[in-house]
């Protein structure tokens, strides 16, 4: 009797689950749920950079290339079954439920813009002479950083952050080269972003950033940039996610093998 392919079985059931609210089931997907968790390898911070910089220096998009751990992912499609049959659409959970917008209109056309930047600037360092806190820049409401709910399969100790933005971010049109990337001028805003917020903090060689290419973007109609951190402090994280101390850092996705894990264990008992 011939051995079925696990991959074929497996794309037939979660292909139809995946092709809604923008997630695209790649072929690298397909052959990702074929894997156990045993089978795949984390990606260290050196994969990370690799990809990211690749991207950055318009080499090649190998954004692709950064994948969740199998079980994750699995959890990732069903999870957004359940939650399109109850919002309608990822979108619709993204702002009610996380970021708590009843809308996309900008108050600052700008992405990733500050209310009086310099002030707060300088007020910051006052607070971290007096009081040695770090220096948190008081963002418009146009802008939440959040814990990715589902973070690629990342080795131990790095962050996967999302910052959200309703202002829209200038991508490159296509046809042509380059087409679904950011432009210049929006890689230019988008590090001085990163530059203030991350960077003077935790150092330029412990922060990585990209911004998906529109084709395989999981939730296009919010726009957003994605924050890889290592060697943050919990102090930081709690000020820039505006957590009161010992807040919830946990993503959804998180939260979800937890409670797969607790249910695992009473059924053994």
């Amino acid at each position: 009797m011939t051995k079925s392919d696990p991959t074929a079985v497996r794309s037939v059931d979660k292909v139809a689950e995946a092709q809604h609210d923008g997630y695209q089931l790649t072929d690298r997907d397909i052959q990702q749920l074929a894997l156990t968790d045993a089978e795949y390898k984390l990606q260290t911070w050196e994969d990370l950079k690799a990809i990211v910089e690749a991207c950055s220096l318009s080499e090649e998009n190998r954004l692709e290339d950064l994948k969740r751990v199998p079980s994750d992912l699995k959890r990732y499609i069903s999870w957004s079954h359940k939650t399109r049959q109850e919002y309608g659409t990822i979108q619709a959970f993204v702002l009610k439920e996380r970021l708590g917008w009843s809308d996309l209109a900008p108050e600052n056309p700008t992405p990733f813009a500050s209310k009086d930047w310099n002030m707060w600037f300088q007020i910051g360092r006052t607070k971290i002479n007096l009081n040695l806190k770090l220096l948190i820049i008081t963002l418009v409401a146009d802008t939440k950083i959040l814990v990715n709910d589902w973070p690629y399969g990342n080795a131990p100790g790095i962050l996967h952050l999302v910052v959200w933005t309703k202002a829209p971010i200038p991508i490159i049109e296509g046809p042509g080269p380059g087409a679904g990337d950011i432009t210049p001028e929006s890689r230019k805003l988008i590090n001085d972003f990163v530059q203030h917020t991350f960077f003077q903090h935790l150092g330029s060689e412990n922060v990585l950033w990209f911004k998906n290419w529109a084709s395989i973007q999981s939730v296009r109609s919010v726009e957003h940039i994605h924050v890889l951190t290592r060697g943050a402090s919990n102090e930081f994280l709690e000020r820039v996610l505006g957590l009161e101390a010992n807040g919830e850092m946990k993503g959804i996705g998180e939260l979800e093998r937890e409670r797969e894990g607790k249910e695992k264990a009473q059924n053994i008992e």
